[in-house]
């Protein structure tokens, strides 16, 4: 279940990556901007961000974000009993 969620997170930063290039691309203020403000990040995703994907980008970001972070909090119980 551990290898799941990392798979999970990893498909969540690359899908990230394609946001934030877009943003620094945009301007230096604006990466700057998604880069270090969590609520800010997901408004120019859903507002800005400007892809052909761009349904399948934020899904992947947002989605498999939070399947990895409920995968890995329900695997560290597991690995601790063991």
């Amino acid at each position: 279940m551990t290898v799941l969620a990392l798979l999970s997170l990893l498909l969540a930063v690359v899908c990230y990556a394609f946001v934030l290039i877009h943003a620094f691309r945009r301007s230096v203020g604006t990466g700057f901007m998604v880069l270090c403000i969590p609520c800010y990040n997901v408004y120019y995703g859903f507002t800005q961000f400007e892809h052909r994907y761009k349904g399948l980008i934020l899904a992947g970001w947002l989605g498999a974000f939070v399947l990895g972070v409920v995968l890995k909090g329900l695997a560290a119980p597991l690995a601790a009993s063991r």
